[in-house]
């Protein structure tokens, strides 16, 4: 197949040089209904944000371009079946959970996972077994999961249905994941993989592997986050038997919008050319650069740049920083954005930088962001310790929830104290925010340990998703149930 082709975004162009009138949805008329001070930055884009029109297809029964794109999608990354997601990869990870698992299945899922999965098991009504992942502790982060943890787990339960995986995290740290499928594999068990952040992997083979080449059965990859690709622009991908694919795509038209944005399809539908076209030179490029700028950034003094983990891979274009005179990573990003420089995501100690897939002879200001840095960071210090933020203990690898999600529906809820939750059941999903990953789950005990990390959270400024009343210094339980 022709990858250089891009079968929807030329039907999208053939569209907007026709001289049309609109008596169809939106209301915006292709942008000559459009309010007067937005006309101007909107107008290029509302030209091609259509409908199922003649000659545009439809997503939820692709014939013609949407189809042809799909397929050289499938091509590229050496899959079965791939689809456009219009709704981001957590329309993805929710379709694919719902279209493997049953009502009651038990499941395995990696604990630092994306809320969206979490949202995905609820809806599935599955019965989650949730195992802890490495902490790599000098960064202060969750990692991936061992072989030997999927072992165990699989042998306490052997009902096991399904093996859910996050790879790489969002700092671009990679778990070995072929040692994993083939443990599932031989037990005919099906694994799903979130690869938000990996969906450039196969642009090269020096990148860490991708799921789809260590044997994954569904991916999913957020576009948009690595791949020139407009916002929720995202793959799901399926290669193999082992899962129903009509059921995920029932599950994909059933959770998607039924009326698709035909920018951000197209923007996909070049993403994944822009892929397709990436060169051993471009990657050598894209190399020299970033080797560049880590080897400017390890002599701004006031930063250190941290290096991964001894024996994990880590994507090149994430780039995380650490402040030398005791800055957190909330107040390093606060400073960087007032020089115009905006980061990923910031925790308590880190700052994350997502590089872009440069390819050769392409600018990007990656000097004039060393400089911005150097005199935005030159002489701020902070009074953050040196000590561990968090102080990991090591609890049970393999945990359960206390209750189930059918029994959540029927449980009365209090608000309390932090202190006075500890031992209770929560009811509310915490997360801090990026990067999206839950800390506290509905239906998990709160344990002492959680409690204290949250208070370290709230003094450095953490920012949250759920947790309603969190800054009141409460916390959400339920009434019935206590695991003292």
């Amino acid at each position: 197949m022709n990858q250089l082709q891009t079968p929807l975004f030329s039907a999208l162009a053939a569209f907007h040089k026709e001289n049309k009138v609109s008596y169809h949805v939106p209301g915006h008329k292709n942008g000559q209904i459009f309010m007067k001070q937005g006309r101007k930055l909107y107008e290029s884009l509302l030209q091609i944000d259509a409908t199922e029109l003649s000659g545009l297809d439809d997503l939820h029964a692709p014939e013609g371009p949407i189809k042809e794109a799909e397929q050289l999608l499938a091509s590229l990354y050496g899959v079965q079946n791939s689809y456009f997601l219009v709704n981001g990869s957590t329309v993805g990870n929710i379709a694919m959970i719902m279209g493997t698992c049953e009502e009651g299945d038990t499941v395995l899922v990696q604990r630092n996972c994306h809320k969206s999965i979490l949202h995905g098991l609820m809806l599935a009504n599955v019965k989650p077994v949730f195992l802890q992942p490495t902490i790599y502790k000098e960064w202060e982060v969750a990692g991936g999961l061992d072989v030997q943890l999927i072992t165990e787990a699989l042998n306490l339960y052997p009902e096991t249905k399904a093996i859910i995986l996050t790879s790489p995290n969002y700092y671009g740290l990679s778990q070995e994941l072929s040692s994993i499928i083939t443990v599932a594999h031989d037990k005919g068990i099906p694994v799903l993989v979130d690869e938000a952040h990996g969906a450039h992997f196969s642009a090269n083979n020096q990148f860490p592997q991708s799921a789809i080449e260590a044997g994954a059965d569904v991916v999913v990859h957020s576009a948009h986050k690595t791949l020139p690709a407009m916002t929720m622009g995202s793959y799901l991908h399926v290669n193999t038997t082992l899962v129903n694919r009509e059921r995920i795509e029932w599950y994909l038209q059933m959770l998607q919008s039924s009326s698709p944005s035909y920018p951000i399809m197209g923007s996909l539908d070049l993403a994944r050319a822009y892929l397709a076209a990436f060169t051993e030179d471009d990657y050598q490029f894209l190399i020299k650069r970033i080797a560049d700028f880590k080897d400017q950034l390890s002599a701004v003094k006031e930063i250190e740049l941290l290096e991964p983990p001894k024996g994990v891979v880590a994507d090149p274009l994430k780039v995380s920083i650490r402040s030398t005179q005791g800055l957190s990573g909330y107040e390093v990003q606060a400073l960087l954005e007032e020089a115009g420089i905006y980061s990923e995501l910031a925790d308590p100690r880190n700052v994350l930088l997502v590089l872009p897939l440069l390819k050769k002879e392409q600018f990007y200001p990656l000097r004039q962001t060393i400089e911005q840095i150097q005199g935005t960071l030159k002489g701020k210090k902070g009074q953050n310790s040196t000590s561990p933020m968090i102080q990991w203990k090591e609890e049970a690898i393999i945990t359960t929830l206390v209750v189930s999600y059918s029994d959540m529906k029927q449980m009365k809820t209090r608000q309390v104290l932090l202190n006075e939750a500890i031992g209770q059941v929560s009811a509310e999903m915490v997360i801090p925010y990026p990067p999206g990953i839950p800390f506290i789950m509905p239906g998990e005990m709160i344990t002492a340990e959680k409690v204290a990390t949250l208070k370290h959270l709230l003094a450095h400024k953490s920012r949250f998703h759920g947790g309603q009343a969190l800054m009141s210094g409460e916390l959400i339980v339920y009434e019935s149930k206590s695991v003292r």
